[in-house]
């Protein structure tokens, strides 16, 4: 069954571009050719990794988001005989997710041999709040079809409210039962292995294109390869993938 992963999430500057190319790469490492589709009409960050021959939709009909557009999105994800990763722009979030929803897309997918896979992201810090309503405002509109994984970004503070965890928080007991995985990633120091990680997103790279790069140090590659390792080990317990 082909698997079509969708990343949204209200809040922009959380990592969901990241996380759609962290995707595509774990696909890729288990032999498949996943179809990458970037529909962020503001930054279209996903767009910029060239090696992952990323689509880029085009939403924007003057300066309105004409939902229509996002028809050529299903009709490239629906006819791919391959998994397919879709980035999606926080200011298209609510356009996005209502589109899905009413035009009961979740359902066709399935009946067409696809499963919907929608990755939202938790950030700690002041952002924390308005990612879990994102979450919960996704887990409750999307019908039974629609599969939910959640990954907790602790990069600008620990997820945590009122001495409570996200697994301890009301939005996510509350919707447990839509969640397929929690992807705990890895809390990095920002002058090592975080400073390598955010160069390699900020040049739009690979982790093989950036390990491989002339001009960089020994041990920033040996540290993005213990970043590309504690990721794929945290989605290789992630069933729904």
């Amino acid at each position: 069954m082909t698997k079509i992963h969708t990343v949204l999430q209200g809040k922009g500057g959380v990592g969901k571009s990241a996380i759609a190319s962290v995707l595509a790469q774990y696909i890729k490492t288990k032999g498949g050719e996943p179809t990458c589709i970037c529909t962020d009409p503001v930054n279209a960050t996903f767009a910029g990794y060239k090696a992952l021959n990323v689509h880029r939709v085009e939403i924007m009909e003057g300066d309105e988001i004409n939902p229509r557009k996002f028809d050529s999105m299903v009709e490239l994800a629906a006819g791919s005989t391959s998994d397919v990763i879709i980035d999606n722009g926080a200011s298209s979030f609510v356009p996005l997710a209502h589109y899905l929803i009413s035009n009961e897309v979740p359902s066709m997918l399935k009946d067409m041999g696809h499963e919907l896979v929608i990755h939202t992201v938790i950030t700690g810090g002041q952002a924390l709040m308005d990612t879990v309503s994102g979450f919960a405002q996704l887990a409750t509109q999307f019908p039974a079809e629609a599969l939910f994984v959640v990954w907790l970004n602790p990069y600008f503070g620990p997820i945590e409210h009122e001495g409570r965890g996200f697994e301890q928080m009301k939005a996510y007991r509350d919707n447990k039962g839509r969640v397929s995985a929690l992807i705990q990633m890895p809390f990095f120091k920002p002058e090592l292995h975080g400073h390598d990680f955010s160069q390699m997103l900020q040049a739009r790279l690979t982790f093989d294109e950036a390990i491989a790069a002339e001009g960089v140090q020994l041990m920033a590659k040996q540290r993005l390869t213990a970043v590309r390792r504690k990721l794929f080990e945290q989605l290789d317990g992630a069933t729904v993938l």
